[in-house]
């Protein structure tokens, strides 16, 4: 087996975990190939002596890797997205954070659940991804122009509203007047999205969420929509400029900018153990069920 490993260092909570995952790897015999700026971090901080092949690109990871191993908490996740793109490489995310949907395997658990991945005891969980394009130059963005979690237009250099009209498929749909507006799939549904009164798709569910942030038109409610709809927006404000974010990229757009949102042509595996489903961990992370009578 062959996997590679990517993560974030945070003394207080993953150098155990690094630990855990390197004895149980080398004991089962897995070829890890490393993150080469994480694989520096763990020699300065004599977590690890022996020698290992890295990599340092998405061009440097292939169908020959089994899976990607991310350590760290959603954010870090995101950012593996980055790496793995089109590759197929299913993700399993171990959580080093507190509140995390897309990292399933916990600290406490760690070589119980990496035997279950020697063994092939999981299922993958396809993520829909959204694209972002625009006629107007968008700096900062690079070749990564897509985003896991969600897409979001805001105010930049102002307290004051902005306005983003917004078409889907074409045809005029609301110009909402607010903060900012987040286009959410699935995944992301659980995020930003959520914490501004959106409401929970699971993670196979074919569509998207438009949720706008702190409207003044309190109307306007949060939309969900099918997946395969072309969201054009169009954001004016008081500034010259405006914040687009993809997950956690962000980048400066011209007043009367017009960006297009649509679903890649490619998803993102994420691996789903059995024991850590999506469901549990709503109800695990959300206190679903819980009762101080109790």
């Amino acid at each position: 087996m062959k996997v590679a490993i990517y993560g974030q260092y945070y003394q207080n909570s993953t150098e155990p975990i690094i630990k855990d995952i390197f004895i149980f790897f080398n004991k089962n015999n897995v070829e890890m190939v490393i993150d080469l700026s994480f694989l520096k971090t763990l020699y300065e901080k004599g977590i690890i002596q022996k020698e290992y092949k890295t990599f340092s690109s998405h061009s440097e990871l292939d169908s020959s890797f089994d899976m990607f191993i991310s350590i760290g908490g959603d954010g870090t996740i995101l950012r593996a997205a980055t790496l793995v793109r089109k590759s197929g490489i299913p993700i399993l995310g171990i959580n080093a954070g507190r509140l995390g949907f897309l990292a399933s395997v916990q600290k406490d658990n760690i070589a119980a659940f990496l035997q279950f991945i020697i063994e092939k005891k999981y299922t993958i969980s396809p993520r829909t991804l959204l694209s972002l394009s625009s006629k107007s130059k968008i700096e900062g963005l690079k070749d990564i122009n897509f985003a896991m979690n969600e897409i979001t237009v805001s105010r930049k250099d102002t307290t004051s509203m902005i306005t983003i009209e917004t078409h889907l498929n074409g045809e005029y749909l609301n110009s909402y007047w607010a903060d900012g507006l987040i286009v959410a799939t699935p995944t992301g549904s659980t995020g930003y999205s959520m914490s501004c009164g959106g409401p929970i798709l699971t993670p196979e569910v074919k569509s998207l969420v438009i949720t706008p942030i702190a409207p003044h038109n309190l109307n306007a409610r949060p939309l969900v929509i099918p997946d395969k709809t072309e969201i054009q927006l169009k954001v004016s404000g008081r500034e010259e400029h405006c914040l687009v974010s993809l997950d956690s990229r962000i980048a400066s757009i011209k007043n009367e900018s017009v960006l297009i949102i649509k679903k890649t042509s490619f998803k993102i595996n994420m691996v789903e153990i059995h024991e850590e489903t999506f469901l549990k961990t709503l109800r695990n992370k959300l206190l679903w069920g819980e009762d101080k009578r109790n």
